[in-house]
């Protein structure tokens, strides 16, 4: 070889080294590996051992067309059995606790300073039965957040989007659009805005309509309240059929908005599915306690003010003067709260139990207001001034009765897991106080679950309203509203109707012909408006708002 051509082996060497910054020998070797690797490849046959991971199995079962939608039933259920009995456990010890310190103990400090009878009834029913309330809410809410916090860490979340995936095609929507309505079981309000992860326009629109249906964690809090009063054995199946309720309600509003006025193919769905994985508790717990401590944050500083709103507008007697704050008759709130029950007469709501309409009006404001205005407005309708009924006032007293109650509630647990359909353990007494009036203030458990499918399915709280606002154009929030409480009145007038059917037969067909009516009317309107302007999606008036 001439000394021409070994210098031009050498530049090129040179240039090869300088383009792909590598020894010239390293990538001739690399070259020669390769050509091997492919003769082997192509000349030799080898047993290929597939080895199962225990995430492929897992999904073997849980994401299959069978089983899939049952285990996710299962799974639900799980959810608010923990929520009520687990959660419900420590329910009495923050409630006694907290009233005894906030309400009791307050009363007895503000008495023993010579402070007016009215005003001390006011404080502490007020101020004091707020904290009372938001605290009371924390062993339910936060066993929910629990539960939701190892589902999404654990990998099934997002597996459940699969799994409903089916479904949802059927309303023309991606599985990927269930993921808000899952977020929407802890607050309605993240569930709108994670609507902005859909990339189509219409899928955006369909799910922040159905999103509100979810029962997010302020309404479980009632539930929890209605169920220790009306329902103490098998608490959990009541608030599993009205989770489940919510969620027909949604797919009910969905099928009659994309076979009318959202009319369209669902967007193609692509999820990486994340790996199994025991979560670590020092996790759950974090995430937990951030969602927690952002709930009672948002929950306390609307329940206190209503609460003092209520108990003033309760002292307060329509002639201007004032009462001891125990609830007159003649108060603004007993007068307003008597003329606006009349409209709820059809779904089993008695003149005298108009604290119940007060709790349905302030839980405009936000859920978590529901059940400090009826503990407010049962506690001085009822004269429960303290919950000792005139014993003198002993906070060692009424701490240890809180400490007892975690024990006594833990040991009938295995009873609750073991017979859930008979569970024994009542989250509280349901013969005194405000459970006991309560109790006799509404129709039975008949009517107790016709208020609670009101509370679940009508008006959203405001944050909610504001957040839809701002993602669609205020037709669609308007219409939101309207919908959602036309639906929620219909159903429980329904419900109640076809319940007690035996005791009025000929008003309770007139109202269930009346409202089938209503929705058969509704529904016809709402397909012969697509049709009279099959433009709604792209009309600007009605498009979508701001939309990161």
């Amino acid at each position: 070889m001439t000394k021409e051509i070994l210098q031009k082996v050498k530049e090129e060497q040179q240039k090869i080294q300088n383009t792909l910054n590598e020894e010239a020998d390293i990538l001739f070797a690399d070259a020669r590996y390769r050509y091997i690797d492919e003769l082997v490849q192509q000349t030799v046959q080898r047993d290929v051992v597939t080895k199962t991971t225990w995430t492929a199995r897992i999904d073997n079962i849980v994401l299959n067309r069978v089983l899939g939608i049952p285990i996710f039933l299962g799974v639900m259920y799980l959810l608010f059995l923990f929520s009520i009995n687990v959660g419900g456990a420590f329910q009495d010890f923050f409630d006694i606790s907290s009233q005894t310190i906030f309400v009791d103990g307050f009363a007895n400090l503000l008495t023993n300073i010579g402070m007016p009878a009215w005003l001390t009834v006011l404080l502490a029913n007020g101020i004091g039965k707020g904290i009372n309330t938001t605290i009371t809410f924390i062993p339910v809410i936060g066993a929910m957040f629990l539960f939701l916090a190892f589902l999404e860490d654990s990998g099934y979340m997002a597996r459940a989007a699969f799994v409903i995936d089916r479904f949802m095609r059927l309303l023309g929507l991606p599985g990927k659009a269930f993921v808000p309505m899952i977020v929407g079981f802890g607050c309605n309000v993240p569930a709108v805005m994670s609507a902005r992860t859909l990339e189509n326009k219409r899928d955006r629109i369909l799910t922040v309509m159905m999103s509100p249906f979810m029962s997010c964690g302020a309404r479980l809090a009632i539930y929890a309240v209605f169920t220790a009063a009306f329902f103490p054995r098998g608490g959990q199946n009541v608030v599993f059929a009205l989770y489940v309720i919510g969620i027909l309600m949604a797919i009910f509003t969905g099928f009659i908005l994309r076979t009318s006025v959202l009319k369209g193919e669902a967007s193609p769905f692509v999820m990486e599915l994340p790996p199994y994985h025991l979560p670590r508790m020092k996790t759950l717990m974090l995430h937990a306690w951030q969602r927690l401590k952002g709930f009672v944050y948002r929950a306390g500083r609307l329940i206190v003010p209503i609460c003092v709103l209520i108990g003033v507008l309760n002292s307060l007697n329509i002639d201007g003067t004032m009462n001891t704050g125990d609830g007159d008759a003649q108060s603004i709130l007993s007068w307003i709260g008597r003329y606006a029950t009349v409209i709820f007469a059809p779904m089993g709501m008695q003149v005298d139990n108009w604290p119940a309409t007060v709790g349905l009006v302030t839980g405009i404001l936000a859920k978590e207001v529901v059940v400090g205005t009826l503990n407010t407005l049962y506690t001085q309708m009822g004269h429960f001034v303290s919950a000792n009924s005139g014993d003198a006032f002993s906070l060692w007293a009424g701490l240890q009765e809180a400490f007892k109650s975690i024990p006594e509630n833990l040991s009938q647990l295995s009873s609750a897991f073991s017979n859930p359909v008979l569970a024994k353990a009542p989250i509280h007494s349901v013969n005194q106080g405000v459970y006991g009036l309560m109790y006799q203030q509404f129709d039975g458990q008949i009517g107790a679950f016709a208020y609670l499918l009101f509370v679940l399915l009508y008006f959203p709280c405001i944050s909610t309203t504001a957040v839809m606002l701002r993602e669609l154009h205020r037709g669609w929030s308007v219409f939101s509203a309207i919908w959602m409480t036309g639906v929620a009145y219909c159903t429980a007038v329904l419900f109640y109707q076809a319940a007690t059917f035996v005791r009025h037969p000929y008003s309770s067909v007139i109202w269930m012909m009346s409202i089938i009516a209503v929705f058969s009317l509704t529904i016809i309107g709402t397909r012969w408006f697509a049709a009279r302007d099959n433009r709604i999606v792209s009309s600007p008036s009605l498009a979508m708002g701001k939309t990161a």
